[in-house]
C-alpha cells in the first residue's frame, strides 16, 4: 500500500548529461518504474480499486460506441459479414490483450503500454508509443462523446417530443456548428474524476449494469423480427471488405487495455490486472458477436447505411412502437457516458506517467493531497477532449483513433518478446501462452488492420507522428529525467 500523506515533488530535470543515440535508447529499469508508482507532485495515487471494480472500467471503456453508434458505419462495408469482422477485430485485440496481460501483471504501472516500451525499448519508442496513446485515449474520448449525442436526441424525441437543433448536435462538417451534448457529456465525466478513483469506478460500475441490461433488451427484442433471408448473400462486398469493416470496428475494442492504466491505483495490481483485462474482453466480444448477428439478422444491411441510434432504430422497426427504442437510448445516454468517462480516466493516468518522467509538463504530474487524483491534468484533459469533440466529424476521428491504437499494440507486442529475453529473472504473475508465438501473431494482425485503413488515416497518423517528434526532440529528450540523472538509465544486469 503506497502511502497516502504527500510525496516528496519530483526533481525538475536540468540540462541533459547524455545526448545523440544513448539518449534516444536510454531504458527506465523495471525496478524503478515499479518503486516510483503512485507518487506525484504534491500527493499520491490511492491503491482502492479492486478487481471487480479494474474489470468494470475495461467494460466501461470499451463496450459503448462500438456497437451503438459504429455498427452503422461497418455493416455498409461488409454486409452480413460484419460478425466475422467482429471476431476478426476480436481476435487481434485478444493476442495483443494477452500481451498487455502479462506486462501488466510485471510491470503494474499508471503509464500502461508507454511505460512497457520505456522498460524495454528505449526512450524514444516509449515517447512514440505514449504519442500514439494521447491519440487513442484522448481523441477517442472525443469520437465516443459525438455519438452520445444522436442517442441524447432519440431519448429526448422519444420522452417529450423535442430534440436539439443540428446547429448544436453536429460539429462543422457534418451540418452543424458546435457539438454541444458532445462538450456536456466530456464536462460531466470530468465532475467524476475530480471526486476520486475509488468514487469514479463506483459510478462506472452502474453505468456498466445498465448498458449490459440495455444490450440483452436488444437481442431479445430483435431476435423477434430475425430474418434468416438477410444472411442468403453473406458476401455481398467481397471478402476483402470483412478486413476492411474489422480495422475501423477495432475501434470498438479501445479500451480493454484501460484497466493497465490503473496499475498504481489497484490493490492487488499483480493478480489482478490480467484477470481483469482478459475477462473484459471476453464479456465484450461475446456481447458484441450477439448483437451484430441479431441486428443484421433483423435488417437489411443496405437499410444500415447513413443510419444514426442504429440500434434504437432497428427496435422501433421490429416492434412498431417507438418505447422500446427509446428504452434502448436511454441506456445508451447511460452506456456511451461511461466510455467517455473510463476513457479519459486513461488519459489522464498515462499523462500523468509521462509527466513523471519529465516527457510532458510537470502539471501533469501534480496530485491532489485530498481525493488523491491529478486534478489540473484531468481538467486541461478534459477540455482538449470537449472541444475537439464538439469541433471535428466522427468518421476521422474514429480512423484516426484506430491507427494510433493499432500501432501501441504492436509496439506492446513486441515488448513483451524483448522483455522475456532481457529480464528471464523476473516473476511474472501471468505469461502469454505458447513463447513467442502469440505476441507475433498479435504484431502481424496489428499489421494487417493497420494496412486495411486508407491513405488518408496514414496521412493523418504521419502528420500526428511528426508533430509528436517535433515535441520529444524540443522539450522530452532534453527534460527527461533519465538526461539528468543518467545513471538511473542504466539496467540491472541479465541473468
Amino acid at each position: 500500500m503506497l502511502d497516502q500523506g504527500t510525496a516528496p515533488p519530483a526533481t525538475e530535470p536540468t540540462v541533459p548529461k547524455s545526448s545523440g543515440l544513448s539518449a534516444l535508447t536510454r531504458r527506465k529499469p523495471v525496478e524503478v518504474l515499479v518503486a516510483e508508482g503512485g507518487q506525484g507532485e504534491g500527493g499520491s495515487l490511492r491503491r482502492s480499486l479492486s478487481m471487480w471494480q479494474l474489470t468494470m472500467i475495461s467494460i466501461g471503456a470499451t463496450l459503448g460506441t462500438g456497437i451503438f453508434v459504429v455498427l452503422g458505419e461497418a455493416v455498409p462495408l461488409a454486409g452480413p459479414a460484419v460478425t466475422i469482422a467482429f471476431v476478426l477485430a476480436g481476435l487481434t485485440a485478444l493476442f495483443s490483450a494477452l500481451s498487455y496481460a502479462e506486462l501488466a501483471g510485471t510491470i503494474p504501472v499508471a503509464g500502461s503500454s508507454y511505460s512497457y516500451a520505456y522498460a524495454t525499448m528505449g526512450e524514444v519508442v516509449a515517447w512514440i508509443c505514449g504519442w500514439c496513446l494521447l491519440l487513442e485515449y484522448g481523441v477517442s474520448v472525443a469520437a465516443v462523446a459525438v455519438g452520445w449525442g444522436d442517442y441524447l436526441n432519440e431519448l429526448l424525441d422519444g420522452t417529450i417530443g423535442v430534440t436539439l437543433p443540428a446547429a448544436l448536435t453536429a460539429p462543422p462538417g457534418d451540418g452543424g456548428v458546435f457539438n454541444l451534448p458532445a462538450l456536456i457529456v466530456v464536462m460531466l465525466a470530468m465532475v467524476f474524476l475530480l471526486g476520486g478513483a475509488k468514487e469514479s469506478a463506483r459510478a462506472n460500475t452502474i453505468m456498466v449494469f445498465v448498458k449490459i441490461a440495455s444490450l440483452v433488451l436488444f437481442c431479445a427484442i430483435g431476435f423477434i423480427g430475425f430474418n434468416s433471408g438477410n444472411y442468403s448473400d453473406f458476401l455481398p462486398l467481397g471478402s476483402d471488405s470483412i478486413g476492411a469493416a474489422a480495422a475501423i470496428l477495432f475501434f470498438s475494442y479501445i479500451g480493454f487495455d484501460a484497466a493497465s492504466t490503473a496499475g498504481e491505483e489497484a490493490k492487488n495490481p499483480k493478480r489482478d490486472l490480467p484477470r481483469a483485462i482478459m475477462l473484459s474482453l471476453v464479456i465484450v466480444t461475446a456481447l458484441y458477436v450477439l448483437v451484430a448477428a441479431v441486428a443484421v439478422g433483423a435488417w437489411d444491411w443496405k437499410k444500415f447505411a447513413g443510419t444514426e441510434a442504429t440500434l434504437a432504430a432497428i427496435m422501433n422497426d421490429v416492434t412498431g412502437q417507438s418505447f422500446w427504442g427509446t428504452l434502448l437510448a436511454a441506456g445508451a445516454v447511460i452506456s456511451i457516458a461511461s466510455v467517455v468517462l473510463t476513457v479519459l480516466y486513461g488519459q489522464t493516468r498515462i499523462l500523468f506517467a509521462m509527466s513523471r518522467d519529465g516527457l510532458v509538463p510537470k502539471v501533469f504530474r501534480k496530485v491532489n493531497p485530498k481525493t488523491g487524483t491529478p486534478r489540473a491534468n484531468t481538467v486541461i484533459v478534459s477540455l482538449f477532449c470537449g472541444i475537439l469533440a464538439a469541433a471535428v466529424p466522427l468518421g476521422e476521428l474514429v480512423n484516426a483513433t484506430s491507427i494510433g491504437t493499432l500501432f501501441a499494440f504492436a509496439l506492446v507486442n513486441i515488448a513483451v518478446v524483448v522483455l522475456r529475453y532481457t529480464r528471464r529473472d523476473m516473476e511474472r504473475s501471468f505469461k502469454v501462452p505458447f513463447g513467442p508465438l502469440f505476441p507475433v501473431l498479435g504484431f502481424f494482425f496489428c499489421a494487417y488492420s493497420m494496412y486495411s485503413l486508407d491513405l488518408i488515416t496514414w496521412a493523418y497518423f504521419g502528420a500526428w507522428m511528426a508533430a509528436g517528434l517535433v515535441f520529444y526532440f524540443l522539450y522530452g529528450m532534453r527534460r527527461s529525467r533519465l538526461a539528468s540523472a543518467p545513471a538511473l538509465a542504466e539496467a540491472p544486469a541479465e541473468k
